[in-house]
């Protein structure tokens, strides 16, 4: 099935009439998400992350075992901004990949953590940062303003459903 814009913001539309459930606001915004392009996947995780990342942060590293993913954020640090990009690419599109495989072994709360460390390390440089004067789509936008919208339980099932489907599981059928 193909997304456009008009469709995504159709859909999202009709997903948050406000008169729906909690549940059903967790649920559109997921949908959105995942209908937008690789590339709004990775800025809306970026903004989000930077810019609700204080309330984000306690929920994902406090539990997480972030030890298990510092070989893999070393690696991706060690690539080439090109390289870099590729391989969040590859996580978010669940690309079949070394990465993408070492990323699907991570426990749900790892996941989180991840994507938070990611985004400090391109907020400091160390990772290829989303370009200066990229234009976030429309959809892009509203997933964001709704994830402000939304109380923090509701945000982090968000945030873990999104980068728990991310990457490859090598243990999965």
């Amino acid at each position: 099935m193909t997304f456009t814009s008009d469709s995504a913001s159709t859909r999202f539309s009709q997903a948050f009439n406000y008169s729906n459930q909690a549940v059903d606001a967790v649920t559109s915004t997921i949908t959105v998400f995942k209908a937008l392009s690789v590339d709004d996947q990775l800025a809306v995780l970026w903004y989000a992350y930077t810019e609700m990342g204080k309330s984000i942060t306690p929920a994902a590293t406090g539990a997480a075992r972030l030890q298990l993913a510092a070989g893999l954020l070393n690696q991706i640090k060690q690539m080439s901004h090109a390289e870099q990009l590729e391989a969040m690419r590859d996580l978010a599109v669940q690309r079949n990949t070394q990465v993408s495989r070492a990323y699907g072994i991570l426990s749900a709360n790892t996941k989180l953590a991840f994507w938070y460390e990611l985004a400090e390390l391109m907020a400091k440089g160390f990772v290829v940062p989303v370009p200066a004067g990229y234009q976030i789509s429309r959809d892009g936008a509203q997933v964001l303003k709704t994830l402000q919208e939304l109380d923090f339980g509701q945000q982090i099932t968000v945030f873990r459903k999104v980068v728990i489907d991310m990457g490859v599981d090598p243990l999965a059928d």
